[in-house]
């Protein structure tokens, strides 16, 4: 989608709100001992309350209001009765749509519990979209984006999946440009124009990059069963800084203090 009006931006930024509250909701309630179902309907709850709709059981009939990975999954989870447990590596990806513009996020985090290994991809993967979502400005080339992920990922030490990509989004879930790489292409010639919009999504992994698709058809891990994490925004390109329309409030948390203490946790981030 091409921004065209003030009211289109006030409209995606309304979805992308509710999509980024939603995963705030989510990622504060998720605890040890819940179903991914039960944290889904918590999802869906709070996006009902606030006039919007799930995105993917809309567009795809996805059997769930959100997609919830438990690792060794590490996208389109089907939330169900899988029980999350302490030390448990998930993500949470929320897309929904109201008044006919739709919104796209996402986060990965550690379950209650301080596991240094998922927390360091984390932190990565986390700046691998910060330096990502800055480099989406009008008439730069499209592949940077998929450049600057590659490299941060490379620094720290990373791979990217190459399967999983981003893409074009605004008054549907997938848009033109279907795929935002997250990697160098270097025969990928497209220039990000002013006001599109893009759900940029960084994955990162400690394997080969590419994954298997499970028996029920959506689930996707690693083919080498290896960890990945995910992070995502919707944005709109402009000329200078992007507009930001998940960022409020930006990933709340990577991990949960298991004794509960909150100011410590805040310290952390």
């Amino acid at each position: 989608m091409i921004v065209e009006s003030e009211n289109d931006i006030k409209h995606l930024k309304a979805i992308g709100h509710i999509c980024a509250m939603t995963l705030k909701k989510m990622m504060e309630s998720a605890k040890p001992g819940m179903t991914t179902g039960e944290l889904d309907d918590i999802g869906l709850k709070f996006l009902e309350k606030e006039g919007a709709r799930s995105a993917p059981m809309a567009m795809y009939h996805f059997p769930g209001a959100t997609c919830i990975s438990v690792s060794p999954i590490i996208a389109h989870g089907i939330p169900g009765d899988r029980v999350m447990r302490e030390g448990d590596l998930i993500n949470i990806d929320v897309s929904a749509e109201m008044n006919g513009y739709y919104g796209d996020t996402g986060a990965s985090m550690v379950l209650a519990k301080h596991v240094p290994e998922y927390e360091k991809m984390l932190a990565a993967a986390r700046s691998a979209l910060e330096k990502a979502v800055s480099v989406a400005r009008a008439g730069n080339p499209l592949n940077l984006i998929g450049k600057t992920i590659q490299e941060e990922a490379k620094q720290h030490g990373y791979g990217v999946i190459f399967d999983l990509t981003g893409h074009g989004i605004g008054h549907k879930l997938h848009e033109e440009p279907t795929e935002v790489f997250n990697y160098f292409k270097p025969k990928d010639d497209r220039i990000l124009t002013e006001g599109l919009v893009l759900a940029i999504e960084p994955f990162l992994t400690t394997g080969k990059g590419h994954v298997h698709e499970e028996r029920d058809g959506w689930s996707l891990r690693t083919i080498d069963r290896t960890i990945a994490a995910q992070f995502e925004h919707t944005v709109i390109v402009t000329k200078d800084e992007p507009i930001i329309l998940t960022k409020n409030p930006p990933f709340l948390s990577i991990f949960f203090n298991p004794k509960g203490d909150k100011e410590s946790q805040r310290k952390k981030l």
